[in-house]
């Protein structure tokens, strides 16, 4: 999940990035820079999507047994990562999804 969520910051680095950074009043000729990202987007969000199978694969198959004690037979952690995953599949589709809605930004 943290690949995930590292490629999802990536992939929305490009756009999302200034827009946030000019909204909190963070400027400057340098913020053109960030743009540089822009041509590897594709590749980070397809790492982002098969980092994600591959957690929702772990998170979501049948529980094996798991010893008393260690962190797989506590439900708390389960719920945990559940709520993880789905927040950085959130994470992965506004980075998806935010270049073509900028336009109704700016």
């Amino acid at each position: 999940m943290a690949i995930g969520g590292l490629a999802a910051v990536l992939a929305s680095s490009c756009c999302l990035g200034p827009l946030v950074l000019v909204m909190l009043g963070i400027s400057g000729a340098w913020i053109g820079n960030l743009t540089a990202l822009e041509p590897y987007r594709p590749w980070f969000i397809g790492i982002a999507l098969i980092a994600l199978f591959f957690a929702w694969r772990r998170i979501y198959r049948p529980a094996q047994i798991c010893a008393p004690g260690e962190v797989c037979a506590t439900p708390q952690a389960r719920t945990a990562y559940k709520v993880l995953f789905w927040l950085v599949a959130v994470m992965v589709l506004v980075a998806f999804a935010f270049p073509y809605a900028m336009p109704l930004f700016y």
